[in-house]
C-alpha cells in the first residue's frame, strides 16, 4: 500500500509518497508545525514535485550496480555521509554505501526516488530531500537563505533575527525569547524573501533544534527532558547514545566529541518545544530587528555599543561557501546559489541594513539575559 504526505511552504510544495507509512507519518510530524503537511490519497497525485521512497532491497540492489558499472562518478559528503554521484542519460544516480541507500532524480519530471533496505534511514532521507525540493523551488522564485535564528511577536509577527558565527548564541537567543513568550520560528536558518516596498517576508527552515545539555538545564527544561526518556519517549534519532544516557542520568554536563571539535547535543523535534518545553512556534513573520549577541560567562547582560560595526555579510546567508551539510548534488535550485540569488540576497541585505541593529550580551544567569533580551525587544 502506498501511502502520502504532500508539504507546502509558501509557493512551494512536493508530494512524499512511499510503501511504508513510517516514511510519510516521519514528513508530516517533522514539517507539519513549521509547514503545511497534510496526509493526501497517493492515488491523487498525479503531477508536481514527488519524493518516491521505497524499501526494496531489489530495486536498492539493481541500481547501486548502476552506480558502480564503470561510469565516471564524484564523490562528494552529503549530509556528512559519503555519496557517489553519476549520471545515467538527463538522470543524476547516486549512492550512499553507509545509509544503504540510491536515488535517482530526474529533472525534467521533477521525481526523485530513492530506495534504500532500513526504514529509519529511508525516513529521514526523504525528510531531507523533501525539503531540498522545497528550497530549490523557493530559491528560484526569489527567496534567500539566512543563516540565523528568529523569533515572533504574537501580537504584531514582528520578528527578531540573531546573527552570528558558530558559538555567538544565535540559539541560546532565540530560545531565551521563546521561553519569555516569543514563537520560535528558525533555531539556525531562516526563508527570506523581499515583498512590498520594505519589507522582508520570513518563514521557517524546519529542522531538528541541537541544544547543548547545560543550555537544557538553564532553561529550566531539565526535568521535562528526563521525564520524557523515563516515560519511554525519545528525541530525533540523529541524537548521540552518550547524550540520551547523560539526560537519563540527570547529568547535565557538556559533552564533547573527542579533540572537542563539536559539542554532543539534545536533538529536539519541532513539536517536541509545545509539547515538552511550552514553546510556541510560528509559522511566519517580517523582519523587523537584528539582534549581534555574545555569551560572556561572567559578563552582566545587557544592550551594549562600539565595537565592530554591525551588519551582514557573506557568511549570513546559506551559500556555497557557508552551507556544508546539503550541497545541490541533485541540481534541484537549476543552478541557482544555495542562499539564493545573488539579486535577492543582495536585496534582503538592503532591506535588514535599514532596520534596528542591536548587539546583546548575554550570560549563564537567564533571568538577566532574558530581562536583556526582552529590553532589545522593546526597543524594535
Amino acid at each position: 500500500m502506498i501511502s502520502a504526505t504532500r508539504l507546502q511552504a509558501a509557493s512551494a510544495e512536493v508530494t512524499v509518497l512511499s510503501n511504508r507509512t513510517e516514511v510519510t507519518d516521519w514528513a508530516r510530524r517533522y514539517f507539519g508545525l513549521w509547514w503545511a503537511a497534510s496526509a493526501v490519497e497517493a492515488s491523487s497525485v498525479c503531477a508536481g514535485p514527488v519524493v518516491v521512497a521505497t524499501v526494496d532491497p531489489t530495486e536498492h540492489a539493481a541500481l547501486t550496480l548502476q552506480v558502480h558499472d564503470g561510469r565516471h562518478t564524484e564523490e562528494v559528503e552529503y549530509a556528512r555521509h559519503r555519496m557517489l554521484v553519476a549520471r545515467d542519460g538527463e538522470d543524476i544516480i547516486a549512492a550512499s554505501p553507509d545509509e544503504s541507500m540510491v536515488y535517482r532524480c530526474t529533472a525534467s519530471t521533477g521525481r526523485l526516488e530513492l530506495s534504500g533496505i532500513g526504514v529509519m534511514e529511508l525516513a529521514l532521507a526523504a525528510a531531507r530531500l523533501a525539503r531540498e525540493v522545497i528550497r530549490g523551488q523557493l530559491l528560484r522564485d526569489g527567496w534567500a537563505v539566512l543563516h540565523a535564528s528568529a523569533v515572533v511577536r504574537p501580537a504584531d509577527g514582528a520578528t527578531l533575527l540573531s546573527f552570528g558565527g558558530k558559538g555567538a548564541g544565535k540559539t541560546t537567543t532565540a530560545l531565551l525569547l521563546a521561553s519569555a513568550g516569543w514563537q520560535l520560528l528558525a533555531n539556525d536558518r531562516v526563508l527570506t524573501r523581499p515583498t512590498g516596498e520594505r519589507d522582508v517576508e520570513v518563514v521557517p527552515w524546519p529542522s531538528a533544534a541541537a541544544l547543548g545539555l547545560g543550555l537544557v538545564d538553564a532553561l529550566g527544561w531539565a526535568a521535562a527532558a528526563r521525564g520524557h526518556l523515563q516515560e519511554g519517549g525519545a528525541f530525533h534519532p540523529t541524537q548521540h547514545d552518550a547524550v540520551t544516557d547523560a539526560l537519563l542520568a540527570g547529568d547535565f554536563t557538556p559533552l564533547w566529541e573527542s579533540g572537542k571539535r563539536r559539542e554532543r547535543k539534545v536533538q529536539v523535534w519541532p513539536d517536541q518545544f509545545p509539547e515538552l518545553f511550552g514553546v510556541e512556534l510560528a509559522t511566519g513573520g517580517r523582519a523587523a530587528g537584528l539582534l549581534f549577541p555574545k555569551v560572556e560567562a561572567d559578563g552582566s547582560p545587557d544592550i551594549v555599543d562600539g565595537g565592530q560595526a554591525l551588519g551582514l555579510g557573506e557568511d549570513d546567508f546559506m551559500s556555497g561557501a557557508t552551507e556544508d551539510r546539503y550541497p545541490d548534488i541533485f541540481e534541484l535550485a537549476r543552478g541557482v546559489d544555495g542562499g539564493g540569488r545573488r539579486s535577492a540576497r543582495d536585496e534582503v541585505s538592503s532591506r535588514l541594513a535599514m532596520m534596528p541593529h542591536l548587539r546583546v550580551r548575554l550570560s549563564y544567569d537567564v533571568p538577566a539575559s532574558v530581562a536583556a533580551l526582552r529590553k532589545a525587544g522593546e526597543a524594535i
